[in-house]
């Protein structure tokens, strides 16, 4: 009986399916700890998973968390629920808790836990056995201080523990829970609204360098894997049409800070020894590497940038209807989708939901998922100029 590990399984699923084969013949950059990138958050997910330059709301926290002293209500707490290949199975999901507090007009800390499950497992040697129930899992515990050094500019820390409970104990003695942390850096900036002569307007920019930190791996003498060390930048524009409508506008681009697998050695194919020199090359020495390694070139190195629009239409904000599209190159993974969402306030709560439609021929492991999210929304409110 052939013996794969689940962590070889999930960089498959989470990555859309594409084989192996076509892995090294597109130099698709993969990593550990995938569930790290994928939108926690339905009003994100509806916006074509983006949130660096968005308005303030809970969910910054995986975003861009130097927003968070932005937002107007004192304290606020998120709660999200994604399926995962809900087409196929009930029981893979991605949940996602998330809290934040305003200590003062300049400040503000948030925490969130993500736990990602592949739902239960059944594990036989032979076919006659006993099945062993098996529960592979990951969840990530984020904490972040955001500061504001301007009526108009901010900047946030962020730190992260990952643990990765993917491999299969039974089949390899060694395996055993991987665990490693990361840390974020992200700055925002909101301008004060602006008098236009048909309407006012807001601008937006952020930047978020996210998960920058040590390699991964699942035994003492396993290969290390990089995590998904991540930059966002993008901005974004609020038509205020007047006092009841408002109609936001955000662009992102995203660019994987890992480097490129390829052939180092020019025989035409990535055999073991380019394996283990790329698996030589350390976290920190990857990000930098990542920006000018492409074989291709300059035109490679722009393939691996994502970009995502999207527009928000907000009614006296208590109603909202989101819409938005990300792109990946076709030779970087193929990712490509249209969202939509909607929310609604009542009070103190804030309901979120989305849905997404593949434009590709690698349908999204999300497609055909209804995302839920409630938000919670406490203490004063701030006014923002």
């Amino acid at each position: 009986m052939k013996k794969i590990s689940l962590y070889t399984f999930a960089v498959v699923l989470l990555v859309g399916g594409k084989s192996f084969a076509q892995e090294e013949r597109d130099r698709v950059i993969t990593t550990a700890a995938s569930t790290l990138m994928i939108a926690a958050d339905a009003r994100a997910a509806g916006l074509g998973d983006q949130g660096v330059a968005t308005s303030a709301d809970a969910y910054s926290q995986q975003w861009n968390p130097a927003k968070y002293v932005f937002v107007q209500s004192e304290q606020g707490l998120g709660v999200n629920y994604t399926p995962y290949l809900s087409e196929l199975v009930n029981d893979i999901f991605l949940g996602n808790v998330t809290y934040y507090n305003r200590i003062s007009e300049r400040s503000a800390f948030g925490a969130s836990l993500k736990y990602f499950s592949m739902g239960n497992i059944e594990a036989r040697d032979y076919p006659d056995e006993v099945a062993r129930i098996l529960s592979p899992n990951e969840f990530t515990l984020d904490l972040s201080y955001a500061l504001k050094l301007s009526d108009h500019f901010s900047m946030a820390v962020a730190g992260r523990f990952l643990r990765s409970d993917l491999k299969i104990a039974e089949l390899d003695p060694d395996a055993s829970a991987a665990n490693t942390f990361g840390v974020d850096v992200s700055a925002f900036y909101q301008s004060e609204q602006i008098d236009f002569t048909q309407f006012d307007g807001r601008w937006r920019a952020g930047v978020n360098i996210s998960n920058i930190g040590p390699k991964i791996k699942y035994d003492a003498g396993g290969q290390e894997n990089f995590i998904p060390t991540n930059l966002k930048l993008g901005g974004g524009f609020d038509f205020i049409l007047d006092n009841s409508n408002r109609i936001g506008t955000y662009l992102e681009f995203n660019k994987l800070l890992v480097p490129t697998p390829q052939d180092f050695d020019g025989d035409g194919d990535r055999d073991a020894e380019d394996i283990q020199e790329y698996n030589s090359i350390g976290a920190i020495e990857g990000i930098f590497k990542s920006f000018g390694d492409a074989p291709d070139g300059m035109s490679e190195e722009l393939k691996e940038i994502t970009y995502a629009v999207g527009a928000e239409y907000v009614y006296e904000e208590v109603f909202s209807l989101r819409t938005g599209y990300f792109h990946e190159s076709p030779e970087k993974g193929s990712r490509e989708f249209i969202s939509f969402g909607a929310g609604f306030r009542h009070n103190i709560v804030d309901i979120d939901l989305s849905y997404l439609f593949s434009t590709s021929e690698v349908v999204s492991p999300l497609e055909g998922t209804l995302r839920f999210g409630l938000t919670f929304n406490f203490g004063s409110e701030y006014e923002q100029y």
